[in-house]
């Protein structure tokens, strides 16, 4: 008898988490379409397809549905650039592929409502420390080819503002120039 409870709390603890899930994923979602403004529990759950009560529960607050996203986009940076390097790829060539990849036709909607989201925890303390994981990601990443603090920023501040200027300008990025620029910023060259 206890293995079935163990598998029916097992199977609701699943469909619990694959909800929660769905309501981040419409968050960012809501984000990219509406900006930060556009996020309510109920546009959140309209867009999830979900009771509204549901984003309610699992996320009482706006911050905790903003936090909640602001986390699942910065993880899924941080799981990519994990991934390839263990595939293989050189750690500055993955980090100048995502950057690369912020402006493409694809990324650009995701990456604007995370620069939105980032610039949001400006303005609530609660989501800081979320948003410098992409700046502690690019800071490994330079890290591992110099010691100089200057040059270390120098090459964040440049993979930052590169994404920036081309969400701003709304045209893609080419990688190999991306990657010269971080390697000039770097003084591997």
């Amino acid at each position: 008898m206890s293995g079935e409870v163990a598998e029916k709390t097992d199977g609701r603890r699943a469909r619990g988490e694959r909800r929660r899930s769905e309501i981040i994923a419409a968050t960012l979602r809501v984000v990219e379409r509406d900006g930060v403004a556009g996020v309510t529990h109920r546009a959140v759950a309209r867009e999830a397809e979900v009771p509204a009560s549901s984003a309610l529960y699992y996320f009482a607050t706006l911050d905790d549905l903003l936090v909640a996203a602001l986390t699942e986009a910065a993880d899924s940076y941080v799981h990519r650039l994990r991934e390839l390097v263990e595939a293989g790829e050189d750690p500055l060539d993955g980090l100048a592929c995502m950057v690369t990849d912020c402006a493409d036709a694809a990324g650009r909607a995701r990456s604007l409502a995370e620069y939105e989201l980032t610039l949001l925890a400006v303005r609530r303390p609660v989501l800081r420390p979320i948003a410098r994981k992409w700046i502690d990601l690019m800071t490994e990443v330079a890290a591992a080819y110099t010691d100089d603090p200057v040059a270390i920023r120098a090459a964040v501040a440049v993979a930052d503002g590169l994404c920036m200027e081309a969400l701003l300008e709304e045209r893609p990025l080419d990688f190999g120039q991306v990657r010269a620029v971080l390697r000039y910023v770097l003084r591997l060259d």
